[in-house]
């Protein structure tokens, strides 16, 4: 998920108003109604919080929905993983809210352009990667700030991703975990053949990341921002857009920085 987890709160307002989201699963929708029955439902775009029922999934959607919104947005686990949902109870659910702690984090900006010469542009919460199309294999050059930093990485891919995605697809490709609060971006390749000893970087959140795709006609590359996905890429620039700020609401000793420093000594 993109990210900078303050330790501000969110005014520890009463939450009068709340709208329930589910992710369409029939134990998240089963529970949305018995929750409705019991605190109401109003239209999200009047709730004081959303409380989204599901998994990862659905709170990445949730999150990309209400992303001008400036609402906050508290979880509870009704679906598989739910590494960014509370544990789910039906009781005391508006005290909960009130003493819950917020992580403000900060969405990647993506914009790409293709061999055609279209643009295109999305928000990324957890990251943004490039992935070859083809069993062709990927030739990249990377810039940072507009001077080339490696003049040509061949891999099956590459991805920026923010601190609160670092424990996402950015883990599973071997990249580092960064708190929540780190002012960075982490630049991770995926399957890379060479240079063989090139693992990534840590940059700053300030940085613009260029990718360029060479040889992009013989060995065409797609890039993914969370759920948005482009092919046939020519180049691809990413920042950290920290005029966007979205407010997640985690239980007291479970915020999503816990989570985030647990899982560091977890595997």
């Amino acid at each position: 998920m993109g990210a900078a987890g303050d330790q501000q709160t969110h005014g520890k307002k009463p939450c009068a108003h709340l709208a329930f989201l589910a992710s369409g699963a029939p134990e998240a929708e089963e529970s949305r109604q018995r929750l409705i029955e019991k605190y109401g439902d109003c239209p999200p775009e009047e709730a004081d919080c959303i409380v989204a029922l599901g998994g990862d999934g659905l709170m990445l959607r949730t999150l990309h929905r209400f992303m001008d919104a400036g609402k906050p947005i508290y979880g509870m686990n009704r679906g598989s993983v739910g590494f960014l949902m509370n544990q789910y109870r039906e009781t005391g659910l508006r005290k909960r809210i009130a003493e819950s702690k917020p992580s403000i984090i900060h969405p990647l900006l993506m914009h790409a352009v293709n061999v055609r010469g279209d643009e295109f542009s999305a928000h990324a919460i957890n990251e943004v990667s490039l992935l070859r199309q083809t069993s062709q294999i990927a030739k990249l050059r990377i810039l940072v700030n507009g001077q080339e930093r490696l003049p040509e990485l061949v891999t099956d891919g590459v991805l920026v991703s923010t601190p609160a995605g670092s424990t996402a697809y950015n883990l599973s490709a071997n990249g580092p975990i960064l708190p929540l609060d780190a002012p960075l971006m982490a630049l991770t390749p995926i399957s890379a053949f060479r240079p063989r000893r090139w693992h990534g970087a840590l940059l700053p959140d300030l940085a613009k990341v260029r990718i360029e795709v060479l040889e992009a006609a013989k060995r065409p590359v797609s890039v993914v921002a969370d759920h948005d996905e482009f092919r046939d890429l020519a180049y691809v620039d990413v920042v950290m857009d920290h005029a966007t700020s979205l407010v997640l609401l985690h239980d007291a000793g479970h915020s999503l920085e816990e989570r985030i420093l647990r899982e560091q000594f977890g595997y």
